[in-house]
């Protein structure tokens, strides 16, 4: 069976998957894919267009002709560094309603796919493993308890893991987890060819490592 050189690792909102993927890829010399940065570009693109999040047609529009440039860590939109802009929760809760758009993953599909290259690649989303590359070499579905990723969320925000902000950055992870597994559009769930990593009690380092011994494990010639 052909494989593709990719690395697909897929899991809920705030899991950690995409610092583990991008430490992966430099670790293989890979490029990365952040997809769920394409679906926060396109929320905040339409956003900025004055379009609703829920008219497919208007956003799949926006989303197939998505001005967006990809450098390091810093992702611009129509010229504009937006690399904070798109991680707010209320630009989250954005992407996660016109990932459930047919037409506008549809949109987006050929993009996600023109990032492999010669070296290989890893990706991180929703349907990396199920949709977009379904014949990846490894695939990984990545998670962790919903308060474990709300508290590593607030950290990242220098919010203090107790009070109302606290209980809702932990509702809007809850929220958005029940959204993406309810959607009829490549709904999130754990394919049953991809291993399971839950890094509730594990560190960056060490949920790395556990990735990069699969992937040896399975780059290692048989007997």
């Amino acid at each position: 069976m052909f494989m593709q050189k990719v690395i697909a690792i897929d899991g809920p909102s705030a899991s950690g998957k995409g610092t583990v993927a991008a430490r992966v890829a430099a670790a293989l010399g890979r490029a990365y894919l952040d997809s769920g940065a394409l679906y926060r570009l396109t929320a905040l693109h339409a956003q900025q267009q004055g379009v609703e999040w829920t008219d497919e047609a208007a956003v799949a529009a926006l989303a197939a002709e998505l001005p967006a440039e990809f450098s390091g860590s810093r992702v611009w939109l129509a010229g504009a560094d937006v690399s904070e802009q798109i991680r707010s929760e209320n630009i989250g809760m954005g992407a996660s309603a016109v990932a459930a758009l047919p037409a506008v993953r549809a949109a987006l599909l050929q993009r996600q796919r023109d990032f492999l290259g010669v070296a290989g690649l890893v990706a991180d989303g929703r349907d990396m493993g199920a949709v977009v590359f379904p014949d990846a070499e490894l695939k990984i579905f990545l998670t962790a308890d919903a308060r474990v990723r709300a508290e590593r969320r607030a950290k990242q925000l220098h919010i203090p893991c107790t009070g109302i902000e606290f209980e809702r950055i932990l509702s809007d992870i809850e929220a958005r987890d029940e959204a993406d597994r309810r959607r009829a559009a490549a709904p999130l769930r754990q394919l049953p060819d991809a291993r399971l990593l839950d890094t509730s009690h594990l560190s960056i380092d060490e949920s790395v490592k556990q990735v990069l011994d699969w992937y040896r494990e399975l780059s290692e010639p048989t007997a």
